[in-house]
């Protein structure tokens, strides 16, 4: 089976989703996924994630979903409630259905630290989420073969 891989990108917070799909569509290019085999779905905000999350994966299309945003701290407990249901939804999608489903939602307190973690001032997040995936989908494969035993 061909491996194929889905990024679904939050549009809230668009420079630094933006910035995080460009790192993440470029270490899947340098590991030989072409763009037949990457297919990219925007959602407007994080909390939106799981559910584009959860369908995709109930497919059975995708190898490895990868999801990206950031929420970025303001003077509401609102942040506090998006980061945690983003994260639990994106576990459950990945449990529930066996499809690795990759947090790379950034959750920081301050615009620069999101700047700094999303490729526009420093490292990229997006890069370490495609490499968790392509990572999780060689996990998946070998445990697949371990259990045909």
């Amino acid at each position: 089976m061909s491996q194929r891989y889905l990024i679904v990108a939050s549009r809230f917070n668009d420079l630094i989703s933006k910035a995080l799909l460009s790192g993440a569509t470029e270490v899947f290019s340098e590991a030989g996924i072409g763009a037949s085999q990457l297919d990219t779905l925007w959602v407007p905000g994080c909390f939106e994630l799981a559910t584009v999350a959860a369908q995709a994966a109930r497919s059975n299309t995708y190898t490895a979903i990868v999801c990206l945003g950031a929420v970025i701290r303001g003077d509401t407990p609102h942040f506090d409630y998006v980061c945690a249901q983003t994260a639990a939804g994106l576990q459950q999608v990945a449990v529930a259905t066996g499809t690795p489903v990759i947090f790379g939602v950034l959750t920081t307190d301050t615009i620069e630290q999101a700047l700094s973690r999303s490729g526009i001032k420093g490292g990229n997040k997006g890069k370490d989420a495609a490499h968790a995936a392509l990572s999780m989908a060689k996990t998946m494969q070998q445990l697949k073969e371990l259990t045909k035993r």
